[in-house]
């Protein structure tokens, strides 16, 4: 699962990403508002954890805007303004979740897992076995190796679109479908993200190691190859 943490104070944001890291999210970190709605538009975050007094746009007009825009992404606030006047504007702008500073590390991952379950993929399967591989997509866990002793661990999409070309290898599955299963059915956005995601899905899966290949079928889609 990959974070984008939007927080103008750079030291507790050096924070924040180390919390994330030892917690296994991939994270990045952004200090204002404008850059933060150019990359939360290149759809490429499960979740978003934004502060509110933020330079450039604050984090209610940042969240207004995107929204307007169809970004589904799950947002927390993590912000010092604690009204309740201030959490029912921050939530009717379109937050999922409101959380104070001071924080405590605990609640804040708690809150965040919490919102891992609603970022849309539903996966279903334990495990699945692929090639030399276990797929573990309730943990999005890839492990390979002699007695599956290596791991790799994916974001949600990259868990999503492993699931889907799993259940049957060998079936391409078009950028079409991967779009409207993992990014919801009344998406008609760019197929672009979806070769973006498969790019980096490619990127960790190593052939030699995990037994498959994620190969390409012209105009067909995408399938998993059981290496020989």
């Amino acid at each position: 699962m990959r974070l984008l943490l939007v927080e103008d104070e750079e030291n507790l944001a050096d924070v924040l990403l180390h919390i994330f890291k030892r917690n296994k999210y991939e994270a990045d970190a952004v200090h204002d508002g404008i850059t933060a709605e150019e990359m939360i538009m290149n759809g490429m975050y499960d979740i978003i954890i934004l502060d509110r007094m933020i330079p450039g746009q604050d984090g209610v007009a940042l969240l207004k805007n995107i929204r307007k825009k169809g970004v589904k992404t799950p947002v927390l606030f993590l912000t010092a303004k604690h009204t309740t006047a201030d959490k029912i504007e921050g939530l009717d702008a379109g937050a999922d979740d409101y959380l104070t500073k001071p924080f405590s590390n605990d609640e804040l991952m708690a809150r965040v897992r919490a919102l891992s379950r609603r970022s849309g993929e539903v996966v279903e399967t334990e495990e699945i076995i692929i090639g030399k591989s276990k797929f573990m997509p309730r943990r999005s866990e890839l492990l390979f190796g002699r007695n599956y002793s290596s791991s790799l661990t994916l974001t949600l999409k990259e868990t999503g679109i492993l699931e889907t070309l799993s259940q049957n290898p060998g079936v391409p599955v078009t950028k079409e479908e991967l779009l409207q299963r993992l990014w919801g059915p009344e998406n008609d956005g760019d197929v672009n993200i979806v070769e973006v995601f498969v790019s980096y899905l490619r990127k960790k899966i190593k052939p030699e190691q995990c037994g498959f290949s994620i190969v390409t079928q012209r105009n067909l889609g995408y399938k998993i190859v059981i290496n020989k």
